[in-house]
């Protein structure tokens, strides 16, 4: 099951991220301003956070399995049709429902790992999850990037769409597995949805996610236009760059996600691991975000790849600390909630990456804001959230 998950969040990130790999030809062609370009990279998260509470409901109402495979059918169909698309608003729709499919990943991706998977195996699982995820971009950016150079855009975005479809035919056959063993904390039918809002953890939570997409996002959308654009790269040799980035990145993870597995079983406490990774992963990201724009090629690029470790560290720990707090009676709803304030910084940084490089000619105000975001990473992972251990739900205010 955690396989087919990672799975299908590396699909969703190689549909999501083409449009990206694809802007600087699609805005050629469609004689686009890069504030125009920003206002479509943007656009899929306009429907994406909209559907991100609703689908954490649906998924703990009808069940993750069902409601994950309807969102992936949603957003292969909407890939699809992007290669079929000629002009701006055709291209806005389209990402409109692609954002409405791929808003099911996320929450129902942890309802299930909140459900079936043991505590203990947690940080394992969502470094799988995390490799799945990161290592999207770089297979959608090599893959895409070469296959765009030969080929064009749209017949890629038409194959990729066809090939996300076949994602459905193992899962469907999957088996259930029985709930996890119900500790304490996770008797009866769970917390309301009030009691989910009140809890401060929710919101430094998600205050941390904010940052840490706002980061992730300002890469994932305007990383090939940068390397084209300005330095001088070519689609083939910035494919081949981003995508070695990337696959850092999902790497960076999946060793993170074993080690700190390894970790909390030695007898530290997963309150210090987990807030001391996300502390300092910030700390580290403000440098990273300076380097990428103020040193030289070689000196930019390494802070590139160097960002890519430091967020890969990071990602274990963004879903896992809700899987822990909130328990299988309210993974769902919790991870809709945070991941709904974690990518409104997937509508902000692209958009807002757009207008600021029209407006002063250069990327540097751009990267400055990415790096100063990351002091509200510090505060929300490390002061605001409370301790890191399971909910005692019967406890908690009505």
């Amino acid at each position: 099951m955690v396989l087919l998950v990672a799975l299908a969040v590396c699909i969703n990130y190689v549909d999501r991220g083409n449009l990206a790999t694809a802007a600087p030809l699609i805005q050629d062609e469609l004689k686009l301003s890069n504030s125009q370009l920003g206002m479509l990279l943007s656009a899929f998260f306009w429907t994406y956070v909209a559907a991100m509470t609703p689908a954490g409901w649906l998924a703990e109402r009808f069940g993750a399995r069902r409601v994950l495979a309807g969102g992936v059918a949603i957003w292969s169909v909407a890939t699809l049709l992007t290669g079929l698309a000629g002009s701006l608003a055709a291209l806005l729709l389209l990402r409109l429902m692609l954002g409405l499919g791929e808003s099911t990943a996320f929450p129902s991706s942890s309802k299930a790992m909140a459900s079936e998977v043991p505590v203990a195996q947690l940080g394992l699982a969502n470094g799988v999850f995390s490799f799945g995820y990161l290592v999207g971009p770089a297979l959608g950016t090599v893959a895409g990037g070469l296959l765009m150079a030969k080929f064009g855009w749209r017949p890629v975005f038409v194959l990729f769409g066809c090939l996300s479809l076949l994602w459905l035919w193992p899962w469907l056959r999957l088996p259930e597995r029985p709930a996890r063993e119900r500790g304490p904390t996770d008797i009866g039918t769970g917390p309301t949805f009030a009691q989910i809002l009140r809890q401060r953890g929710l919101w430094g939570a998600s205050l941390g996610h904010f940052a840490s997409n706002y980061n992730f996002y300002f890469i994932l959308a305007w990383l090939p236009v940068y390397l084209v654009k300005v330095r001088g790269f070519s689609l083939a040799t910035m494919a081949g760059v981003a995508g070695g980035a990337y696959l850092i990145n999902a790497v960076s993870a999946l060793l993170t996600g074993w080690g700190t597995d390894r970790w909390c079983k030695s007898g530290r406490s997963p309150d210090i691991i987990y807030k001391g990774i996300m502390g300092l992963t910030h700390l580290a990201s403000i440098g990273c975000m300076a380097g990428m724009v103020l040193l030289p090629l070689g000196g930019s690029i390494a802070c590139l790849y160097a960002y890519e470790v430091v967020c890969g560290i990071q990602s274990p720990g963004v879903y896992a600390i809700p899987q822990i707090i909130a328990g299988p009676t309210a993974a769902g709803r919790w991870v809709g909630v945070q991941n709904t304030c974690g990518n409104i910084a997937g509508i902000i940084a692209p958009a807002l990456t757009g207008l600021l490089v029209d407006s002063s000619g250069g990327f540097g105000s751009a990267f400055a804001v990415a790096s100063a975001v990351n002091v509200l990473g510090l505060i929300g992972w490390v002061f605001i959230l409370p301790r890191i251990a399971p909910m005692d739900w019967r406890t908690a205010a009505p």
